[in-house]
């Protein structure tokens, strides 16, 4: 019985596991470490000058995360991402080519818990990205707000992460020549609370910032959709009028203006395939990037301008979900709602 334990599947799977249990917790520890011995070591030890280096560097370093940040192939190609991906297992399905010769907005939907097929496709080569498509460089967007912990900033740059700020997607979008791919997860916070297994309700109707953004940049529109990102994970939403339904939306409320984002309450397996816990699901999360769409380059775009592309938008990202749904586990009837 031991030895079958440790066989070869089995060791495969663990360190599956031990991937995906490593990513939150590593964020964490990683924000931690700087967040309490700084001031640790600027008050009761003789290391003060290393945590006064660490701010001057901060300091110093400070535009660097808006302007393309500090990526690093190496980090990119890490094994350990690799066994992430064979996890779930997650995969990219390229539909249409991009030209180096023009910088893209790829919008992903949905945003599901924690947007593993975004992290795993666009801030890794675990699936092959830069494969598929040659002399692109993704930036995966993400809380501004991350980038101001040391340590942890260095980390999420390594593997091409940005803020997704006005500034930085300028920079990246008309300061940094050709080739690049901003990567926004366009229903954010919001729309994490909407996730379900068998779920595919995405809030869209009011975000048109990234539509904004295209226009005033000339940026290509490019939808994507993460199949299967929404299965990964169980969420409660407990009955309206209950004392806890009113505990759990304030804390959500609360905490959403502070940090910007929404607590779920979610739950998935444990350690071991039946148990509970937080981990994932081991179900299949297949993210399909569909055809780019040219947009103009308007300095200062109008309300309706941005409703126009908007709408087209909408209308390339239903064809994108409508012709690949059946192949990816949604029934012919399934529809994608849009809030």
């Amino acid at each position: 019985m031991a030895m079958d334990f440790f066989s070869r599947l089995d060791l495969q799977e663990g360190l599956q596991t031990l991937s995906v249990l490593q990513w939150i917790p590593g964020y964490v520890l990683l924000g931690a470490i700087p967040i309490l011995l700084m001031p640790y070591f600027l008050v009761f030890t003789k290391f003060w000058t290393l945590a006064l280096f660490s701010l001057a560097w901060l300091v110093y370093d400070w535009n660097t995360h808006s302007q393309g940040g500090r990526r690093s192939a190496w980090v990119r190609n890490w094994t350990l991402w690799k066994y992430f991906r064979d996890y779930f297992p997650i995969k990219l399905v390229k539909t249409h080519d991009l030209s180096p010769k023009h910088n893209y907005i790829i919008a992903n939907h949905p945003h599901g818990i924690i947007s593993y097929g975004a992290f795993i496709n666009f801030a890794t080569e675990a699936t092959g990205f830069s494969r598929m498509f040659p002399a692109i460089i993704p930036s995966l967007g993400t809380l501004e707000g991350i980038f101001w912990i040391p340590i942890v900033r260095e980390y999420v740059m390594s593997v091409g992460v940005s803020p997704v700020s006005e500034l930085a997607l300028n920079y990246l979008l008309t300061q940094n020549g050709s080739g690049n791919a901003v990567i926004i997860v366009v229903g954010g916070a919001t729309e994490a609370l909407l996730c379900r297994p068998g779920a595919s309700t995405i809030f869209l109707k009011q975000r048109k910032g990234f539509v904004k953004m295209a226009l005033k940049t000339g940026a290509y529109l490019v939808p994507s959709y993460s199949f299967g990102e929404n299965d990964v994970h169980n969420q409660e939403t407990f009955p309206e009028g209950t004392w806890i339904r009113f505990f759990q939306k304030t804390f959500q409320d609360t905490l959403k203006k502070i940090l910007g984002l929404n607590f779920c309450t979610f739950h998935g397996r444990g350690l071991t395939r039946g148990s509970w816990g937080f981990l994932p699901f081991n179900r299949p999360i297949t993210t399909v990037v569909g055809e780019p769409m040219p947009i103009p380059r308007i300095q200062k775009p109008n309300k309706e301008m941005v409703d126009k592309y908007h709408a087209l938008y909408i209308s390339a990202l239903r064809k994108l979900f409508d012709q690949h749904k059946v192949q990816y586990g949604f029934s012919e009837t399934q529809e994608l709602t849009i809030i």
